[in-house]
């Protein structure tokens, strides 16, 4: 396999990461709703867990309310139970049809686990971006064992994950300070 598949694999992985982590990070409260918050919540649907994206609408009306409606009225107490059973810590209010959750304002001292809790996250996603890098260069180094590669393209290879893991990781910092600060501004 040419360097340049190499790298382009390896790139095509770690842009993988940085999309995963841009979609825990979304679940991660605030101070003000988003729908991102319940909608990989899943709820038990005819003995199947669902998302709550597929079982119902999602809205925001105000920035401290979000509004669930099912699609099918008769899920309303499934989808009260696995809210409640989530890590959410917010008491869904069912008003008929449809369910409110009121997102109360977040403490100081919470604001700080949850920036914690990112920095958590992004350290994990860096250390998979580093083991993508180790796997890339050992392919690197068995194709110039196998011959396949000259020394020179093992090195440029090298150098190019290098160059692409410390994009990726300044990409993963840059995204949990945003989140950081959109926890600690609220």
């Amino acid at each position: 396999m040419p360097v340049k598949a190499i790298v382009s694999e390896n790139k095509h992985r770690m842009e993988k990461v940085v999309e995963f982590l841009g979609d825990e990070l979304k679940s991660l409260r605030t101070g003000r709703a988003s729908t991102a918050l319940v909608e990989n919540i899943r709820a038990d649907y005819y003995g199947i867990p669902t998302p709550l994206k597929q079982m119902a609408a999602i809205a925001t009306p105000q920035a401290d309310t979000i509004v669930i409606k099912p699609f099918d009225p008769a899920s309303v107490k499934e989808i009260e139970k696995a809210i409640k059973n989530s890590d959410l810590s917010i008491a869904p209010l069912v008003d008929g049809k449809m369910i409110r959750l009121n997102i109360p304002p977040l403490s100081q001292e919470r604001r700080k686990q949850l920036v914690n809790q990112a920095k958590q996250m992004g350290e994990q996603a860096k250390v998979t971006i580093r083991n993508i890098r180790r796997d890339a260069n050992k392919h690197l180094e068995k194709q110039q064992k196998d011959k396949v590669i000259t020394e020179d393209d093992f090195e440029k290879g090298k150098k190019q994950i290098d160059d692409i893991t410390k994009e990726y990781t300044d990409r993963l910092d840059l995204i949990v300070k945003n989140k950081s600060d959109e926890i600690m501004l609220d």
